[in-house]
């Protein structure tokens, strides 16, 4: 089965980022959904398994890139979703939901945002069903950090392709403003899914 491409369209309530670092990005994510589907054409294909080896083989290579491109279509995917709306500040669902893992908002933001500083990759609002806890994970690549199980409430991009045209070396500001574009309507679905 093909992977297909969701379509994200570019609207003025996206204000994180503008139309050139869209589409940039949009590109981006389309290469790991071309990517995801060659690696299942490849696995389909019936490799050689009988070379596998965890030090060097195709194989190997295969399935590494597997996981790899899989988490950048889907955290991609999270990224889009939770961006660009006009209903971006939490309402009482969201509020009570954060405060009762980290104390508060306020407190919950601020670890958010200095996990965002401290990422290369991914920061991931997720949930843990088997400690039963709220986590704010860095990832550093698409598939090193993720926990098993876990369920993404809220998803940010941090590689520096997700702002660098716009923002250039300014991350914090990048940072800033999607916090002030998080689709907390979205995040409040997710919530309510678990």
């Amino acid at each position: 089965m093909e992977i297909v491409k969701l379509n994200f369209e570019y609207s003025d309530d996206v204000t994180v980022i503008n139309k050139e670092q869209f589409e940039a990005h949009m590109r981006l994510y389309e290469g790991y959904v071309k990517k995801i589907n060659e690696i299942d054409e490849l696995l389909a294909d019936n490799p050689d398994l009988e070379d596998a080896n965890a030090t060097y083989s195709e194989f190997r290579g295969i399935k590494r890139g597997e996981t790899y491109a899989l988490n950048g279509v889907i955290l991609h995917e999270f990224y889009f979703e939770n961006i660009g709306s006009t209903h971006n500040e939490p309402d009482e669902v969201e509020m009570n939901f954060l405060s009762r893992f980290f104390g508060s908002y306020d407190l919950w933001k601020k670890h958010f945002v200095a996990t965002a500083k401290a990422s290369r990759g991914w920061v991931i609002l997720s949930y843990d069903p088997r400690s039963d806890m709220l986590r704010n994970l860095s990832l550093d690549l698409h598939d090193y950090g993720n926990v098993a199980m876990s369920i993404p409430l809220l998803v940010l991009d941090m590689y520096e392709h997700a702002y660098f045209l716009q923002y250039a070396d300014n991350k914090a500001e990048y940072i800033d403003n999607f916090m002030k574009n998080i689709d907390w309507s979205v995040v409040k679905d997710r919530i309510e899914s678990l």
